[in-house]
């Protein structure tokens, strides 16, 4: 038969042991190696914020007010009192650099064009039947209005020498006008941009038919007069053309040429932004974490030397009492 096992008590030798603990001076050095980096983490964050200005970086956080342009556009084609028999025509001229051309006939808007960095700018707007009295307005960037430019008046004729190629053509009905608003600026790539055209005069149905400028067409109808939304996204920045031409069941034609500012792209900014909001999330989660856990490390490392001492006491012997009066 098996010896039995017995169990066989020391009995305590009354030292204490050296107590087993967490290596406090390593996890100090990792809260302090942590701390450091959420530091640096956190100050890269705020100078990418607000960067300083500089003269190789682009800021977009605003336009800064400015004066608007005191020097006017002129019109030098066509000249004072011209007749035409056919429209639209070439309306050019000089103009401050980097500006935005819009030309009225009769105070009616009949189209813009940017102008050219060596200040000339032309465009072809449709007259109206009659006297047509020609101004162009200026623009800068922030869309203020420069001096209004002398008048240029000139006559649209139709005439019987050019009525056998249009006999089709009613005369005798109200001419067909189209009308937008002066200036599109703003917008992005890949964002919509919407075009209102308005559907003045004319006999209905109107049929619309609007060239973006960057090799695409859209045809709109319309059954009476009103106001036609044409919409569209460009794919990439730059200054186009929107060359807008209806026609109605007289088949009257009209046209109008309208400029559209695309700005840079967006996507970066709007990536950017994104990024910067996302590492401000993450230091709002980060900072009371490793609060947190400076808090916990302290607290046990507190905790382990409350033990310590208070089992340090419960081990101490108790001291010896003699009798009083006893020598």
């Amino acid at each position: 038969m098996p010896a039995k096992a017995r169990l066989k008590s020391r009995p305590h030798s009354g030292k204490l042991r050296p107590h087993e603990h967490t290596s406090y001076g390593a996890l100090g050095l990792i809260v302090l190696i942590a701390g450091v980096m959420l530091s640096i983490f956190t100050v890269s964050i705020m100078a990418s914020a607000s960067p300083p200005p500089s003269s190789s970086s682009v800021s977009l956080s605003g336009e800064m007010p400015s004066a608007p342009p005191t020097t006017g556009a002129t019109i030098t084609d066509p000249t004072n009192l011209q007749s035409f028999s056919s429209t639209p025509v070439t309306v050019s001229g000089t103009c401050p650099p980097n500006t935005l051309v819009e030309i009225y006939k009769n105070n009616i808007f009949a189209g813009s064009t940017p102008c050219s960095s060596n200040g000339l700018y032309s465009l072809q707007v449709d007259l109206l039947y009659g006297a047509n009295a020609l101004t162009a307005v200026v623009y800068d960037a922030l869309n203020q209005a420069g001096p209004t430019s002398k008048v240029t008046n000139v006559t649209y004729n139709v005439t019987v020498p050019i009525a056998s190629s249009l006999l089709n053509v009613n005369f005798t009905a109200t001419q067909l006008v189209l009308e937008t608003s002066a200036v599109y600026r703003g917008t992005f790539p890949n964002q919509q941009l919407n075009v209102p055209i308005s559907v003045l005069g004319g006999v209905g149905p109107f049929a619309l038919n609007v060239n973006w400028g960057d090799n695409t067409n859209q045809v709109l109808p319309s059954s009476t007069n009103t106001t036609v939304n044409a919409a569209h996204t460009y794919k990439k920045p730059g200054t186009f053309k929107i060359s807008i031409q209806g026609s109605d069941s007289q088949q009257h034609v009209a046209f109008l040429d309208v400029a559209a500012v695309v700005n840079g792209q967006p996507a970066n900014i709007i990536g950017s932004t994104n990024s910067k909001t996302s590492s401000s999330n993450k230091l709002l989660v980060l900072w009371p974490l490793y609060a947190i856990s400076v808090t916990l490390v302290v607290s046990f490392w507190l905790g382990e030397r409350r033990e310590k001492h208070i089992l340090a006491e419960a081990l101490r012997p108790a001291p010896t009492l003699r009798p009083i009066g006893h020598a």
